[in-house]
This record gives C-alpha cells, structure tokens and sequence, in this order.
C-alpha cells in the first residue's frame, strides 16, 4: 500500500469512528466535578470529538490572537460559541472588556447568572435577598449599555435564586433586545416551580439554554434533586424543546449535565422559607406530590464512592448518552 493510500484509508476510517453530529451543545458546567476542561479551545475541540454543535464556556484568554483561533476553529467546525461571564460589579470595564473578547471570539451571546449559590443556602433572612435584589438590578443596568454597544445579548439563567414570579416580571419590565434568559430547565424544582411553568414562561426570552433532565428522591427535610442524563429522569423533554423551538426558532440548545453527588433541597425547614414571603402551601405540595410519585421508579445515581478514573468515565458517559439522546429523540 502506497504512503497516500494508507493516509486516505485512515482519513476515511477517521470519518467513520467520528461521533454522529448532534444540533445540541454543551456547557462546560457538564464537567465541572470531575474532568473540568482546561481551556476554552481544549473544550471545543473536545466537543466537537463527541459529535456536539457548539459549547457554553468562560473565556479562559482574552488574547487577540486566541480569540482569533478559537473563532477560526469553530466557524471551520460550523459549531456555536457561547461565553459564560459575570455580571459587572461597581465598575463596567472589566464586563465591557469581555464583551468584547466574547464578540471578537464570534459568540452568538453571553450567558450569565446573579448568584452563583443557592438562595436557600446562600440567605437566613429576607433582607439579606432584599439586598441582593437590589445590587443584582444594579447590575443589570450596567452591563445594559455595554450589550447595546457590542451588539451581543445576554441571557440571565435562572440560577436557583428567581422564582419565575420574579423574573419574569424583571426581564419584561426591561425589555430589551440585548437581555433575555438562560433557561434552565431543571433549576426551578428546587425553588418549588413547576419546571414547564418556567419554560413556557421564559420560552419568549430565551437567548440560550441549559437543557437537562432530572430526577428527584424525599428525605427527611425535603427533597433530593440530581440532573440525569437526558431521557431518563422526569421532564417532558419534547415539550420542553418544542416550547422553546416554537418561541426563539433560533436559539441554541446546551447540554448541562453535572455528575454529581444529589442535591439537598431542605423545603421542611424553617430556614428554607426565609425568603420566600409569597409561597405557600400551594408551591410545597405541588412539588411533594411530584416527589412522591417519582418515588421507586429509579435511584439517583451516587457517584462519591467510584475511584477517579470511573468517575471520569462515567461523567463523560452521561454527556455521551445525552447526546445520543437529544439526537435521536428529540431531534436536536
């Protein structure tokens, strides 16, 4: 066999092995326990492997020539870019800085959330929440002027902090071509939301996703709640697409699956209910009864015990098995 044979046989077999292509993304949330990608051109090519078409991911160089490369890559690839960043603090620069990386970069928006916590976990009394709305609406304003500037919108994720009482009435008082919502479509359960109300709420301001699915287990003082991978836990996932599909024909949808250990989600407890003025019994019982009914259909996974390099696996794994998931079910 003759050296461009051999070349043209490994091309070809190359193409085979190659992971089927996928409409969907990924996040790099999808690896933020165990892999946790090193740079933002080393997850794209990484998804792009998987068969994935595009990726959510910080900025991890604001350099000229970086951002060149990786814009390079992905448009050779055809996949999307979306940047994750946070909002301004007191002073714009830095956020404006960004922006502009993020839209030299070629991303089709930015990603964004006001808490980085749980607001359950993160606040023991009203006025602490209070507070934070006010400096979280502060710095919406902020970075309002710089999106207009770069031409680039932002979507706000709901981040277990709103309810969709609350952010919905903030992104349409606003109203702005430039700031609209990531939804995530499994967030709100731990905030006693009916996570198709929340879709179908923010499907109008959808300017990116995290799509996941979820599965939820009783404790003691609540519930547990895991994503999972897609088409095995509880959400109507073809609705869910459809919804926003049919709102925001264009948006893009992100894989964000964390491997990860349940989440605690103490709804029986005083504390929890520090912020939470307006919810009732309404919220507790709605979600106890999803609770209840999920209860014996599946465990959630656990994956504390497994050593490091079954850990790995496995998370990789799950985005795997949503991809192939999203591709032949869901058509994304």
């Amino acid at each position: 066999m003759t050296r461009r044979n051999l070349l043209l046989t490994a091309a070809a077999a190359a193409r085979l092995g190659a992971a089927p292509r996928s409409k969907m993304g990924v996040a790099t949330t999808s690896y933020m326990t165990f892999r946790r990608p090193r740079d933002t051109y080393e997850f794209l090519e990484h998804v792009h492997e998987l068969g994935g078409a595009g990726i959510q991911a910080p900025l991890t160089s604001l350099d000229p020539a970086d951002l060149k490369k990786l814009r390079a890559r992905a448009e050779e690839w055809g996949m999307y870019l979306e940047v994750m960043a946070p909002l301004p603090k007191e002073d714009a620069a830095a956020f404006e800085r960004y922006a502009a990386a993020a839209k030299e970069a070629g991303a089709a928006c930015l990603r964004t959330g006001c808490l980085g916590g749980r607001r359950y976990e993160t606040f023991s009394a009203l006025s602490e929440w209070q507070e934070f709305v006010a400096r979280s609406r502060e710095s919406i304003e902020r970075a309002l002027p710089v999106l207009e500037r770069h031409r680039i919108p932002m979507g706000l994720e709901n981040h277990k902090d709103w309810t969709i009482e609350e952010l919905a009435p903030l992104l349409r008082q606003h109203s702005s071509p430039w700031l609209g919502a990531c939804i995530d479509t499994g967030n709100n359960i731990a905030l006693l939301d009916d996570p198709m109300e929340v879709v179908e709420q923010l499907a109008p301001f959808a300017v990116c996703t995290h799509l996941k699915d979820m599965g939820v287990e009783a404790y003691s003082d609540g519930f547990l709640l895991s994503e999972m991978p897609l088409g095995e836990g509880m959400l109507n996932l073809r609705r869910i697409v459809s919804i926003i599909s049919s709102a925001r024909p264009n948006v893009n949808f992100t894989l964000e699956m964390i491997t990860r250990e349940p989440l605690r989600v103490p709804c029986l407890t005083d504390k929890y209910w520090a912020t939470f003025p307006q919810r009732g019994g309404l919220h507790l019982a709605r979600t106890l009864r999803t609770v209840r009914a999920q209860q014996g259909r599946q465990a959630l996974p656990r994956y504390a015990g497994l050593p490091r390099a079954a850990q790995l696996r496995v998370e990789e794994d799950n985005v795997k098995e949503s991809l192939n998931y999203a591709r032949e079910q869901l058509g994304l």
